[in-house]
């Protein structure tokens, strides 16, 4: 590293955080030793360090430096729309001009490729789900090809062992194998473990300088609130945000959740806004704008509003319910505080869901190897689109996407337009490795469970699962202070009846299918079907308890399931409900007393006759999961037995996942006469 090369560090650096955060703002230890790296000999670079540290800062100085030398644009690849936004208005700050494209903005692709190519740009920021286009990768590789730095945001997702690992990244990793040595290479995260770290060092090159510094948060204390019921950690919610300064996010796991929980809240006079990944782009923006505005008290959201949202002075970050790793959580508490002296991250854990979830997620990503050979052997004998595969695999489209994305990264499998072929190259399942990977994720879990328990200094555990050689009790957490953030460990009585109140008046709606799957017995648009309701969907429904005992054997309603059915159907009745001229049950073999006694209630609720006009014959096996062929198994297990009721039908059943069974029957009936249907479950999986 030359002289010459740390002074244009020094005054790169010093200028960008002058122009973020004032006149006084002085470089943090290892800024300027990453720029001059970038600048003296095109280094690789890993920068480790916590968040609110500046790493944005080291990146911006150095294309402020190396665009000074001559050289081309700084390619920046970053997982999140949400972090891509906040990157574009910093580098503006900075006198940067950037740009990003993302499949948000295809209308504006063509205006900054040809902004690229008159070198207007001087930074292109990208998801590395662009990678997989062959479209883009043409129009990009220009670009790429002359850039004057690469940046890695985010890079623990290259990993295999990061917390957040994503298939689209390994796309980087064959990237840099081939990127010309010159240009200089900029990886950075908060989240790497002593693991990742190698990996990491692995795949940039032997000669890569990691820059790590501590990762204690000393402005965020620390607290986790045990022992509460969904009920309770909503009110727990509503007393403390009031005793905030500032504002903040609350962060919950399920989409449901986020929304239950931010109705009580405004329901509770806070001004709040819901955020998952199915608000849209342009919502998004706008709450993300109000939130740094401070013209919201939170955000309530799902982990869609996570890694780099640009808010230095948040006050405080809530979990209602335990992220699976304790480097996610890091991730994601360490939104608070990064400009402010004090700031509170609080956990609130979900006992009886956390650990259900936690299971799912160590595998959900990760490729089966019998699904993966019968992808392949399928696609040996003719090319097939993903409705195709996801039908002769009997499984949930979701599930199909993500083993075809992994088998396009490893080049197994190639796309064609909207159908999938074999790719040039064999596949393998390497069990040693995902043997580890699950065994490293079970170890997490381990770890936040213990979390949960406060049993020691939680800054400690966190950075301590982060390897970091200097944790230590940080002296100002829940455990180390024996304090709790107010209302302490109970919310107010009142606030737990209005919290019940609100989640039991919550409709929890059942969306009608809106069309036929592709090749199966029905086309085109579903009919007849209107909208219903459940009793339980998710964790805040305010009816839980009343799920004890489902699953086991057949028997009549117990009190409290007879009051949830009378206030759901009353509620419902004095909103919305159309006059109900029959009651129909779905036939269930496995409780029809069960789902005869809550046709029964439902009757007299709304003042109809139960008929008894559908059967179900046995299924052969389980049901299925994907949408046709359990279309297909519904046709022929379901049938009407005489006339269908005229007039408008409320068709009852215990429990319903895909509400398939539902629209099937629904079907049967306005075939045969009914005008409507309105259907009326228990309980809505998801």
């Amino acid at each position: 590293m030359t002289a010459d090369a740390t002074t244009r560090a020094a005054s790169a650096v010093q200028a960008v955080l002058t122009t973020m955060a004032g006149t006084e703002a002085t470089p943090r230890p290892g800024q300027v030793d990453a720029v001059a790296a970038l600048l003296s000999a095109n280094q690789r670079v890993l920068v480790v360090q916590a968040t609110g540290w500046g790493k944005s800062a080291v990146y911006w100085a150095a294309t402020l430096a190396r665009r000074d030398e001559g050289a081309g644009p700084t390619i920046v690849i970053s997982p999140l729309l949400a972090l891509m936004r906040d990157q574009v208005a910093a580098a503006e700050r900075v006198g940067i001009r950037a740009a990003t494209v993302n499949s948000a903005n295809r209308d504006d692709w063509d205006l900054i490729f040809d902004e690229l190519a008159r070198d207007a740009v001087d930074v292109l920021l990208v998801s590395p789900e662009r990678l997989t286009h062959p479209d883009f990768m043409a129009r990009a590789m220009p670009a790429l090809r002359s850039s004057g730095l690469l940046v890695i945001d985010e890079a623990h997702c290259i990993s295999d062992w990061g917390f957040d690992f994503r298939p689209d990244y390994q796309r980087i990793a064959k990237l840099l194998v081939h990127l010309d040595a010159s240009i200089p290479v900029l990886a950075t995260t908060a989240t790497a473990t002593s693991r990742v770290i190698d990996d990491l060092t692995f795949q940039l090159g032997p000669t890569t300088k990691v820059i790590r510094g501590p990762l204690a948060r000393r402005s965020l204390s620390l607290a986790v609130v045990p022992g509460l019921n969904a009920v309770e950690r909503f009110a727990w919610v509503a007393d403390a945000i009031g005793e905030f300064d500032g504002s903040g996010i609350i962060y919950g796991l399920t989409i449901d959740g986020v929304h239950a929980l931010a109705a009580f809240l405004r329901e509770e006079g806070h001004e709040v806004e819901a955020y998952t990944g199915q608000t849209p782009p342009d919502i998004r923006e706008q709450i993300e704008a109000r939130l740094r505005a401070n013209d919201l008290k939170a955000v309530v959201a799902t982990s869609a509003l996570g890694m780099g949202y640009d808010k230095p002075d948040l006050a405080f970050c809530l979990h209602v319910g335990s992220p699976n790793s304790p480097v996610a959580y890091y991730q994601q508490v360490g939104r608070a505080g990064r400009a402010l002296e004090s700031a509170v991250g609080v956990l609130l854990p979900a006992a009886e869901s956390d650990q259900r979830i936690w299971d799912y997620f160590i595998t959900a990503t990760l490729p089966d190897p019998q699904e993966a050979q019968r992808v392949l052997t399928l696609l040996a004998e003719r090319p097939m689109s993903t409705v195709q595969l996801e039908s002769q695999l009997n499984r949930p489209r979701s599930r199909v996407e993500i083993l075809l994305k992994q088998l396009h990264v490893d080049a197994a499998v190639s796309k064609s337009g909207s159908t999938w072929e074999l790719g040039a190259r064999p596949w393998e399942y390497d069990e040693a490795k995902y043997d580890r990977v699950i065994r490293l994720r079970r170890r997490e879990a381990e770890i936040m469970s213990a979390y949960a328990r406060a049993e020691r200094c939680l800054m400690q555990l966190l950075i301590e699962a982060l390897d970091d050689p200097a944790a230590q009790p940080c002296g100002t957490c829940s455990v180390c202070t024996g304090r709790l953030p107010k209302p302490g460990t109970a919310p107010d009585p009142s606030t737990v009846q209005r919290a019940l109140a609100a989640m039991r008046r919550r409709p929890n709606v059942l969306e009608p299918r809106k069309r036929w799957p592709t090749g199966g017995p029905w086309k085109g648009k579903i009919v007849g079907m209107e909208k219903g309701r459940a009793i339980v969907r998710g964790e805040a429904s305010g009816w839980d308890h009343i799920t004890d005992g489902v699953e086991q054997a057949d028997g009549p309603l117990g009190t409290d399931f007879q009051q949830a059915v009378r206030d759901v159907l009353s509620d419902w009745r004095r909103e919305s409900l159309p006059a109900i001229d029959a009651v129909v049950p779905m036939p269930n073999l496995e409780h029809p007393r069960r789902v005869s006694a809550i046709a029964e209630l439902a009757a007299g609720i709304v003042g109809a006759p139960v008929r008894e006009v559908l059967s179900a014959s046995p299924l052969p096996g389980p049901p299925s999961q994907p949408s046709l062929p359990r279309v297909r198994e519904l046709e022929q297990s379901l049938s009407l037995l005489g006339s269908a009721p005229r007039g408008v039908v409320l068709l009852v059943d215990e429990s319903t996942r895909t509400r398939w069974g539902l629209t099937v029957a629904a079907h049967l009936l306005t075939s045969a006469g009914t005008a409507a249907v309105v259907p009326f479950a228990a309980f809505h999986g998801n």
